[in-house]
């Protein structure tokens, strides 16, 4: 089943306007109704009832099971706005980072939904594999795959948090009364909390704020830290240029490699 306008309006009844919302998948949809306004989503994950109990994303209202086994859900939608890019300093963004990493409740939920914890070592195994299979090969690619290599062994962290995996700016959702939300929850991982750090802290944040932005968090900058973000960082930008660049996406593979470049001159330097 593909959700879609007329399914909703039987779901839901003749009185309720529905409206696509946007999104890659086309799957997402708000519903208005005199001032009760519903954001539904076709499969969200059972991972999304616990995100709402811990004020994370937006209020889950209902889930529905249908005849054919979707589940569809209702959030309450949230009058607000997305992040703007200079707003990613700010100490409540640092704040809501840290309660998720360190929310027993989303890593115990995780772990029931079978999720296995990623490492270093599966993603540059990962890395490698698509770059032989693609052909990919670039000199930046294989500057970048010696240096991940050489510090494997300086990256590895046994304390393994739920992470968001998408940090984006645009992900970030401010409610009129001030109340900060992580949105698109298609991809938590269980895994080092760099991973979301380090991706954060590169795309938004001035280097010389890095450590008060930290300290909003509830951590100090450490040589480990440092490490393990670039690590990440590094291998995250490998993976989003091969993932442009196998949908012609020219203008995002080009971004990408301008950063690559970056990243492996600060390495030198």
């Amino acid at each position: 089943m593909t959700l879609n306008v007329t399914w909703l309006e039987h779901l839901l009844g003749k009185e309720w306007e529905i409206f696509p919302a946007g999104g890659a998948t086309g799957e997402a949809y708000y519903a208005e109704q005199e001032d009760q306004k519903l954001f539904l989503k076709r499969n969200s994950s059972p991972f999304l009832a616990v995100l709402s109990a811990e004020g994370i994303v937006p209020k889950l209202i209902w889930t529905k099971r249908m005849e054919n086994g979707d589940v569809i859900t209702a959030q309450h939608w949230m009058n607000g706005r997305e992040l703007k890019p200079k707003d990613m300093d700010k100490e409540n963004v640092a704040q809501l980072m840290s309660k998720i990493h360190h929310s027993r409740e989303l890593l115990d939920m995780l772990k029931r939904l079978g999720k296995q914890p990623l490492t270093p070592d599966s993603i540059l195994e990962d890395i490698v594999r698509t770059i032989e299979f693609e052909q990919y090969l670039l000199p930046e690619f294989e500057q970048a795959i010696v240096i991940l290599k050489e510090q494997l062994p300086n990256v590895q962290y046994e304390e393994k948090v739920v992470c968001h995996c998408d940090v984006n700016h645009n992900n970030w959702i401010l409610s009129d009364v001030n109340q900060l939300y992580l949105v698109d929850w298609d991809g938590p991982m269980i895994a080092d909390p760099a991973i979301d750090i380090g991706m954060l802290l590169y795309s938004y944040i001035e280097e010389k704020k890095w450590e008060e932005w930290l300290s909003s968090y509830g951590l100090g900058m450490t040589e480990g830290l440092q490490k393990r973000m670039y690590w990440y960082v590094l291998a995250q930008t490998i993976v989003s240029i091969l993932f442009n660049g196998s949908r012609n996406n020219i203008k995002e593979t080009n971004e990408g490699l301008e950063s690559l470049k970056a990243l492996l001159n600060r390495a030198l330097s």
